[in-house]
């Protein structure tokens, strides 16, 4: 048998956890576009990475303490203008219409005395791994499956018809130990098991016994990993509801893979069970902003980014070959281009080989709104023979970036910066 245990209003229950007056009363966590990496004067920023698997990005952050007056209100023209986002909403603020990645303004709008807080994302995350840790104690085998789902394995250890009190008990520990309410999908199949979830929400427990019959009437976009894409599919064939899937099967399987794992998911024989999640295979950072026209901005901002992508690298001490950068530009104009240096990694090569690869794809006259950075194709996982004609040069490079980093961490990121992003 298979729990799917989701922490409820996740970033929202962390904040009361540590703030009991925040409880029984509409409130919300809020965010804003992460530019202030960006910003010239920023100071002591540190890297939240506990989590360095696949499911969860690091966070970059700082000491500074943020209110809701210093991160979401900006003075324009001597008016105070609220920008930001609602990230997640408490089930009282949602009661009033509130709704995730509705604007901040517009959603005290409708709950005016909705209380917001700035996210905390280094309290999420630790969080998280805290409360991993406390699945893997008591459940056999666990997967984390974002920073605040995990699936959870107990066929042969505990039986069936005892698994609903267990996740009871699970349940109770959890608030009991961490104050945190979490909700519980129990199934055979582990994805009916995170469908169930949905409808044990909020603080409850839902075991499904008979699958045909539960998922009838649910609706094709409520199961998890069916897209717009899917759903527009399947709506051509006058399918609906997942109860309408199982007599689908020959069509399906016409799709292929895709087709034919979304298929058994569905119906509850796909027969998946608990996925390790692996080392990173990747490191990337995107930012979005508005439309940029300055070339030398652009560049600055590439640089910027390098550096965090490669402290980031230096952390998990990794060696990426394969360097990508994409520029998307108003109206919909997107460009990339990826280049694979087989040698050791270095700030400096790094940041060398964005700059060739920037002025090969730029759009001259068009305003960049949002840059993405990559690296992938690490050596400890891909064994690559690194090339000799530059080993001399890199392993200068690499002691010097060693030097850095241990400066970075001690005093922030910001400590040492090249001259490009002066």
């Amino acid at each position: 048998m298979f729990l799917h245990i989701d922490i409820d209003s996740f970033f929202a229950s962390a904040e009361r956890s540590v703030d009991s007056s925040l409880k029984n009363i509409p409130m919300a966590v809020g965010s804003r576009s992460n530019l202030e990496i960006f910003n010239k004067k920023r100071t002591n920023i540190r890297l939240m990475n506990d989590n360095s698997g696949a499911f969860v990005t690091p966070v970059f952050y700082s000491d500074k303490k943020k209110t809701f007056e210093s991160h979401f209100i900006d003075k324009i023209d001597g008016r105070d203008k609220i920008r930001g986002i609602i990230t997640t909403s408490s089930y009282e603020a949602r009661q009033y219409g509130v709704k995730t990645a509705m604007p901040i303004a517009q959603a005290l709008q409708i709950c005016p005395q909705m209380v917001v807080v700035p996210s905390n994302y280094p309290l999420y995350h630790k969080l998280s791994h805290k409360i991993h840790d406390f699945m893997m104690e008591h459940i056999p085998k666990v997967e984390q499956y974002s920073i605040d789902e995990f699936f959870g394995d107990v066929s042969g250890w505990i039986r069936d018809e005892e698994v609903y009190d267990f996740a009871r008990k699970l349940q109770a520990k959890l608030l009991k130990q961490f104050d945190i309410p979490v909700s519980i999908g129990i199934s055979r199949a582990k994805w009916i098991a995170k469908l169930a979830t949905e409808s044990a929400k909020p603080y409850g427990v839902y075991e499904v016994k008979d699958i045909d019959t539960y998922i009838k009437d649910i609706p094709i976009k409520k199961f998890p990993g069916i897209g717009r894409g899917f759903q527009e599919r399947l709506g051509k064939y006058y399918i609906s509801t997942l109860g309408e899937v199982k007599q689908k099967k020959a069509l399906f399987y016409t799709w292929k893979k895709p087709g034919i794992q979304l298929y058994h998911r569905i119906t509850g024989t796909d027969d998946e069970g608990i996925e390790e999640r692996g080392d990173r295979k990747s490191i990337g950072i995107s930012r979005t902003f508005d439309p940029l026209y300055d070339a030398d901005e652009v560049r600055r901002r590439i640089i910027i980014m390098a550096r965090h992508i490669t402290y980031i690298v230096m952390s998990i001490e990794a060696n990426p070959t394969t360097y990508y950068l994409k520029i998307n530009y108003e109206y919909g104009t997107k460009v990339k281009k990826s280049e694979t240096a087989n040698r050791l990694y270095s700030e400096h090569l790094f940041k060398q080989i964005l700059m060739q690869m920037y002025e090969e794809i730029v759009i001259p006259a068009k305003g960049a709104v949002k840059l993405t950075l990559n690296v992938t194709n690490f050596t400890s996982q891909h064994q690559k023979t690194l090339s000799l004609l530059d080993l001399d040069e890199d392993m200068a490079e690499k002691r010097l970036g060693e030097e850095m980093h241990k400066l970075r961490e001690k005093y922030g990121l910001d400590i040492v910066k090249s001259g490009g992003e002066l």
